[in-house]
């Protein structure tokens, strides 16, 4: 006799729909939670990169000021070279002029084939005094007549100018009143440089020097004019003038 096996017993359950949606809002959130993490970094990592480059960029701009602050002051200090060396310039080409007519003046000394002249006024220089208005002068004289003889004398100076508008002439007792009316005294053979001050009155431009040596007997007397411009060696010395 056959055994029939009875029919499998089918049991049939139901899913909670509960369970479903949990899962499904966990992985939601956990998606929008790492995108907006990445989003946060994303943000930061920008954030950092910016501030880098204005970071990067004000170093930058403070070394560019500091190489423009650099350039300037050597260019300050190339123009004060520049100056300093063209007034050392002009200074020596004033000092070689100097030198040429000294040399000019001993050849002419020394010279045997110059014609022997008597007393002479070779020249004067000015300097401003150290009160106002005070000029220090020095007069060259020379004399060639006769080798070896001492030429003795005066000289005096006398300036012509302008007063309040008109021509007027100072002479040397008006220049230096408190000094030897008869001038200022010299004693050479060859050549002297005789010194002297005087002083301008308030109210008197100067224009031209008229200079007078008289030493008597065979030497004579000589005299020259000069400019006054001329005669000023300081030339960086202010106009005497109202």
């Amino acid at each position: 006799m056959v055994k029939v096996l009875p029919p499998p017993i089918l049991v049939v359950r139901t899913q909670r729909s509960a369970r479903r949606w949990r899962k499904a809002l966990g992985i939601a959130l956990l998606w929008l939670a790492s995108l907006a993490g990445a989003l946060a970094l994303q943000h930061w990592i920008v954030g950092v990169g910016e501030n880098w480059n204005v970071a990067q960029s004000q170093k930058d701009h403070d070394a560019l000021l500091q190489k423009v602050a650099i350039a300037e002051r050597a260019e300050q200090v190339a123009r004060a070279a520049n100056v300093d060396l063209q007034q050392n310039l002009r200074d020596r080409q004033e000092e070689i002029a100097g030198l040429r007519a000294d040399l000019a003046f001993y050849s002419k000394l020394t010279d045997g084939r110059s014609k022997p002249e008597g007393l002479a006024v070779h020249g004067i220089h000015l300097l401003p005094g150290a009160a106002t208005r005070v000029f220090n002068f020095s007069v060259t004289l020379t004399q060639t007549l006769k080798s070896g003889q001492v030429a003795s004398g005066r000289v005096k100076i006398s300036i012509d100018g302008v007063t309040a508008g008109k021509l007027s002439t100072l002479a040397w007792t008006d220049l230096a009143p408190n000094q030897d009316a008869s001038g200022v005294p010299f004693s050479f053979k060859y050549f002297q440089q005789v010194a002297g001050a005087v002083m301008l009155p308030e109210g008197f431009t100067p224009n031209r020097i008229h200079v007078e040596a008289d030493a008597g007997g065979d030497m004579g007397r000589a005299d020259q004019d000069f400019a006054w411009a001329d005669a000023l060696a300081d030339k960086d010395a202010p106009d005497v003038q109202q």
